[in-house]
């Protein structure tokens, strides 16, 4: 089991996406229209950190993450945050400011400030928009993210099962009548390293990919109106293959992640490997408290350490693994997946954690140690299938466990 922790924070900054050496033609056709915003043009970037090690059994905590915000917010001051990146960021005077580039250097200039620590920063996703994003990996991989949105209308249903099959596994999905959501699509491209500091994906290239995606499947029935789908089984899962299958006949895709409502998805990897992730939230109370003096308790855990309490509307996401049953399209019945995790939140909501929940009578409640209680509770009831599970205690403060 590996478990990380990933610290939200927030910069601005203006870049130019260009090389010098190149003409005209050739940085539109890798940059697109922003390579001639000759003073540069600005994002509001999100970037998380993510770290890995071993919680300490007596706070309870991989590391005190709001260290994670003073050491790092002086990296974003030096060399990122207000500044035009071309210019103000020596790193950038001689490659191109690319989400990906980016991502690295808050990583290289970053991860130093951490190496006497027993927890490693391992990765750094940045997030410059709702369509673009990208993460840079301790191991040297680099990972590219777009992101395509259409509407479509379905009958959530497979040709081979029988009408009685389909009512009882997809229930009102199943109506003949069909339904409609509004899709949002997540391409990943990766690379084992990427020394050229160049655009993993050409912008004319994945222009091209996502234009003709929604040319296929934008406002479109997919049982009735999409050749490649006809006769197909029509779920979530199985349409995250197909959007994988179109891109790779163009670009080298490593995944594709298909959300069809906000806390529902589908996954689709290379090596026909699928995945069925959903979150849930719930609400408790609670303090951080471990066994020490009460002067360390508040130097340690600070405001969270107020003796009367705190609470948080807590956010999990269950993902699940498995056997894919080809005969109905289907990773795991949608109803039974919503249930079980339903289930496994249960007891812990409207309740503190620390006065009215066994797993914490003897150990503070971090969201580490929370996140290790919920899995036996999650996976118990998913039929061992469960492969990662993250928490967010906020929106900045996010916990993953996951499976090697």
């Amino acid at each position: 089991m590996l478990l990380t922790v990933s610290k939200r924070l927030e910069f601005s900054a203006s870049r130019r996406l260009f090389v010098k050496e190149w003409s005209e033609a050739e940085n539109l056709a890798a940059f697109g229209p922003e390579t001639s915003a000759r003073y540069g043009t600005g994002r509001n970037y999100v970037a998380y950190f993510i770290f890995s090690g071993t919680v300490d059994p007596t706070t309870g905590m991989l590391m005190n993450i709001s260290e994670i915000k003073e050491r790092v917010d002086q990296v974003l001051r030096d060399g990122f945050d207000h500044k035009f990146l071309n210019e103000d960021n020596k790193t950038f005077t001689t490659i191109p400011p690319t989400t990906e580039n980016i991502a690295r250097q808050l990583f290289i200039d970053a991860a130093p400030l951490f190496s006497s620590t027993s927890a490693q920063l391992v990765a750094c996703h940045l997030s410059e928009s709702e369509e673009r994003s990208a993460t840079y990996f301790g191991t040297g991989t680099v990972e590219s993210n777009y992101w395509l949105e259409f509407s479509a209308a379905r009958q959530t249903t497979s040709p081979r099962l029988t009408a009685e099959e389909n009512q009882k596994l997809f229930g009102v999905a199943a109506s003949p009548f069909g339904h409609g959501h509004n899709y949002r699509a997540r391409l990943t491209f990766g690379s084992d390293s990427d020394p050229s500091g160049l655009p993993l994906v050409r912008f004319a290239d994945i222009q091209s990919c996502l234009e003709s995606l929604r040319k296929e499947l934008d406002h479109k029935n997919l049982n009735q109106e999409v050749l490649a789908l006809i006769d197909q089984a029509i779920t979530t899962e199985n349409l995250a293959r197909h959007i994988h299958e179109r891109v790779r006949e163009k670009l080298r895709i490593g995944r594709v992640r298909l959300h069809e409502r906000s806390d529902f998805f589908a996954e689709h990897w290379d090596g026909e490997k699928y995945f069925l992730g959903m979150q849930i939230p719930f609400s408790a109370a609670h303090r951080l408290h471990a066994a020490l003096s009460d002067e360390e308790n508040l130097a340690l855990y600070g405001k969270c350490n107020n003796p009367l309490g705190h609470g948080h509307r807590y956010l999990t996401e269950a993902t699940i693994s498995g056997p894919f049953d080809e005969r109905s399209g289907a990773l795991m019945d949608f109803a039974a997946f919503q249930t079980a995790i339903a289930e496994a939140v249960q007891p812990w909501e409207d309740k503190h954690l620390d006065l009215e929940i066994d797993e914490f009578r003897d150990k503070p409640s971090t969201g580490e140690n929370i996140v290790q209680a919920l899995w036996p509770r999650f996976d118990s009831r998913l039929d061992g299938r469960l492969v990662r599970l993250r928490l967010w205690e906020t929106a900045n403060n996010r916990f993953t466990l996951r499976k090697l």
